[in-house]
């Protein structure tokens, strides 16, 4: 799509893109904030960039005290721990309290207050944080986009041809040439073979186990799939799911296995996941199930070159823009006021 990332639940950046945005363009001075321990009392808020109510974080720009530089605040509430020795001296204990909001029948509502030291957040200081740090976590409209093949053809593949992503980084992985040591499973062969290895966001832990497959054949996006691709996609599955099975213990009726639209780069890849991780860009407006695909092009051979695709586009991202110019979308919309 863009070629920014965005930063929500939908967002998933490709591997170069996944490097600290702008890092070449921040340098260092004499009024740097990473301190062992910061009072943000001398934090200035200056505006809210974006509050994700799904995520529990919110960003804020705004600058520290005694420094001219902006910076950017991101607020995220923690995670729940799985410790029970933990909750129970964070949680229940006869300091913690909650007080009732309402209830109905057999369920109330409360708030609930921790002691200090168990209610806290993580925190992510940006400083000094460049203009496009700051565009990167402003909040973004976003709009819906039913892409007919017509409008794929007139709108999306010159967009796509006129970029040109730089996709060096696929062929060096297919060439040996870069993560040799990463590669967990490879067929050779160059009609339906491909190479699977750990997306660059894998920690390594199994119950967020997210894997990538790339296969040596070389298609754009799911638009240019019909039934001669049935074999690769079939091997790609099935081959898939055994080395899986075999290395991480991870049935097929536990995994996900899709791919998407529009992807973050147009060479067809497929995503692996653990079903009990939800992923970034596991939904409905970007995720595609490989299963329905294979099931799509058995039914019909030319089903890409028929369907409508629906996906996201965002403000400020060309393709939104491409679409707009095309009639596709209005004017740019202003955010909903409250009543």
């Amino acid at each position: 799509m863009a070629e920014q990332c965005v930063n929500s639940d939908e967002g998933e950046c490709s591997p170069a893109k996944k490097i600290k945005l702008d890092i070449e363009n921040t340098t260092e001075n004499d009024d740097d904030m990473h301190e062992a321990e910061i009072n943000l009392s001398t934090f200035e808020m200056k505006r809210i960039l974006q509050n994700n109510s799904a995520r529990k974080q919110i960003y804020i720009e705004g600058t520290f005290k005694g420094s001219e530089s902006p910076a950017i605040l991101s607020l995220e509430k923690t995670t729940f721990p799985m410790d029970e020795l933990f909750l129970k001296k964070g949680f229940f204990n006869e300091d913690t309290t909650i007080q009732k909001v309402f209830s109905n029948h057999i369920y109330g509502n409360y708030k609930c207050f921790p002691i200090k030291e168990y209610n806290g957040l993580n925190v992510l200081v940006i400083h000094p944080a460049t203009p496009k740090h700051i565009k990167k976590f402003q909040k973004k409209e976003f709009y819906i986009i039913d892409e007919t093949y017509e409008l794929y053809e007139k709108v999306t593949l010159p967009y796509i041809m006129s970029k040109q992503f730089s996709l060096e980084w696929i062929d060096n992985i297919l060439a040996h040439k870069a993560e040799q040591d990463k590669i967990v499973y490879e067929d050779t062969n160059k009609e339906t073979g491909f190479i699977m290895v750990p997306d660059l966001k894998w920690d390594g832990d199994v119950q967020t186990l997210k894997l990538v497959a790339l296969p040596f054949q070389k298609i754009r996006s799911m638009r240019e799939l019909n039934a001669s691709h049935l074999p690769l996609l079939r091997n790609i599955r099935d081959a898939g799911i055994a080395c899986i099975s075999e290395k991480y213990n991870i049935p097929a009726s536990q995994l996900r296995i899709y791919l998407h639209y529009q992807p973050s780069y147009y060479y067809l890849h497929v995503h692996f996941s653990y079903l009990m991780f939800e992923a970034p860009g596991v939904h409905i407006n970007r995720a595609h199930l490989l299963s329905t695909v294979i099931n799509n092009l058995e039914l019909m051979p030319d089903y890409y070159t028929k369907c409508i695709l629906s996906f996201l586009v965002f403000e400020g991202d060309p393709l939104c823009d491409k679409f707009r110019e095309h009639g596709v979308l209005g004017e740019k919309n202003l955010s909903p006021q409250k009543p």
